[in-house]
């Protein structure tokens, strides 16, 4: 999967930018993106606020160390 240009803080904060009454399509020509890639980040990061996504990437880190050492069964 090709990784995103947009780090969550900057997601976040265009998902924001829409709520203070802007329409969806200008905010997306603005930063380039297509309204369909709009909708499926405000389905993904729609509702958590910028310190939830900060912790939630660091579980996710955390996460995938301990699957790389837990031993696999065979």
């Amino acid at each position: 999967m090709k990784p995103s240009r947009f780090s969550q803080h900057q997601i976040s904060w265009i998902l924001k930018e829409v709520d203070p009454g802007q329409k969806v399509s200008d905010v997306c020509r603005q930063h380039g993106i297509s309204q369909s890639t709009y909708y499926q980040w405000k389905s993904k990061y729609g509702g958590p606020e910028a310190s939830e996504l900060q912790r939630t990437k660091e579980l996710e880190v955390e996460n995938s160390r301990w699957k790389k050492c837990m031993p696999t069964e065979a």
